[in-house]
C-alpha cells in the first residue's frame, strides 16, 4: 500500500449491480477501507484485507470525519452511498467535514465518483417524466425546517418544474408526504401524474403511477422516490401495462 492516503466517494447506483458504473467498481477495487451506512455496505462484496466500517444512517458527519482521518493515516478509503453520492448523500458531508475540520484534510487526494441517481432510474422505468425542467427536493426536515420545505414545494410546482421527492417517509417522519400532497393539490391540477417507485432496480421493485388527486401517502416509505409531474406532464394510456409518463420538451 502506498503511504499517500486517498478518499474516494462512490455512488453505488440504485441497487441493481448492472447499474453500477465501471468507474465505481474500479474505485471499490482500490479500497483498503470501506465506510458507509450498513445496508449500503452490504451491497459491496467482501474482499480479503478490506476493512468495512458500517455505521448508522444519521451520522454522516462522523462517518466523513472517520474517513478523512483514515485517509490522512495513509489508507485508501472509499465512502459509499446509494444512487449518486452527490445527491442528498455523502459527498456533501465529506466536503462539509473538510471545510470545518483539520487543515491537513485539505491537502488530501479526494475524489467523487458519480452514480446513477434514483431519479434517473425511476424516470427510465416509466418513460420520460424529466423531459423538461425538473428539480429535486428532500422531504426530510432533519436538517431544515418543514416550513422551508413547503415554500420550496409551492415555488417549484408553481414554476412548472417536475418534482423528484427524496426521503418522502420513514418511521420517524410518517406525515410529511401526506402534507406534501395537500400542498401540491393547492398548486397543481388533480390530473398531474405521480410516480411512486420503491426499491427501483431491485428484486422487490414496485412502481405505481396515479393521479395527484388519488395519490396515497401509504405507498411511500424510506426506500421510495416519488416523482410529481408538472401541469404539462402527460400519461400515455396503454391497453396492456402501466401508462407511460412523459413531459413534453417544449412549452406552449
Amino acid at each position: 500500500m502506498s503511504g499517500a492516503g486517498r478518499l474516494i466517494v462512490v455512488g453505488l447506483g440504485p441497487g441493481d449491480p448492472a447499474m453500477q458504473t465501471p468507474q465505481a467498481a474500479a474505485a471499490l477495487a482500490e479500497a483498503t477501507d470501506l465506510i458507509g451506512y450498513g445496508p449500503y455496505l452490504a451491497r459491496v462484496p467482501a474482499r480479503p484485507g478490506v476493512v468495512q466500517h458500517p455505521t448508522d444512517n444519521r451520522v454522516e458527519l462522523d462517518r466523513a470525519r472517520h474517513a478523512l482521518t483514515l485517509a490522512a493515516a495513509g489508507r485508501v478509503v472509499v465512502v459509499v452511498s446509494s444512487g449518486d453520492a452527490g445527491v442528498f448523500a455523502m459527498a456533501s458531508a465529506v466536503f462539509e467535514a473538510i471545510d470545518h475540520g483539520e487543515a491537513a484534510w485539505r491537502a488530501l487526494d479526494v475524489r467523487v465518483v458519480p452514480g446513477i441517481s434514483a431519479l434517473l432510474a425511476v424516470a427510465a422505468r416509466v418513460g420520460a417524466p424529466l423531459g423538461h425542467d425538473f428539480c429535486a427536493i428532500s422531504l426530510s426536515d432533519n436538517l431544515k425546517p418543514w416550513e422551508l420545505v413547503e415554500q420550496r414545494l409551492v415555488a417549484a410546482a408553481g414554476a412548472g418544474f417536475v418534482l423528484a421527492l427524496y426521503n418522502p417517509a420513514s418511521r420517524a417522519r410518517p406525515w410529511q408526504i401526506g402534507r406534501c400532497f395537500e400542498v401540491l393539490r393547492g398548486v397543481l391540477p388533480g390530473s398531474v401524474p405521480v410516480i411512486f417507485a420503491t426499491a427501483v432496480s431491485r428484486a422487490d421493485e414496485a412502481v405505481t403511477v396515479v393521479r395527484l388527486d388519488a395519490a396515497d401517502p401509504a405507498l411511500a416509505d424510506m426506500r421510495t422516490l416519488v416523482l410529481v409531474g408538472s401541469a404539462a406532464t402527460r400519461m400515455v394510456a396503454r391497453e396492456a401495462g402501466a401508462p407511460w409518463v412523459y413531459t413534453p420538451r417544449g412549452v406552449g
